[in-house]
């Protein structure tokens, strides 16, 4: 759904319009009835998936861990 809005109603409650905006509503911001900016929500769900998949390439890159390498660094920088 998107909804109109003057500027000057934009600049007096830009922070409940962008609450709006994150819920997912789009914003037509005007100067009188000529529109002017388009406000819409960044969708984060492809920059996480773009995230999750660098981070699977990353991970396959590097060397297995053996249990004993693990243990050996449990008492790493410990006073013995």
């Amino acid at each position: 759904m998107t909804r109109l809005v003057k500027i000057g109603e934009a600049k007096t409650h830009l922070s409940a319009l962008l609450a709006d905006v994150e819920a997912g509503e789009d914003l037509v911001i005007c100067r009188g009835s000529q529109p002017i900016a388009h406000v819409t929500r960044i969708d984060r769900a492809q920059e996480v998936t773009e995230l999750r998949e660098t981070m699977r390439r990353e991970r396959s890159r590097q060397q297995s861990v053996t249990t004993s390498e693990i243990l050996s660094w449990r008492h790493e920088g410990h006073k013995r």
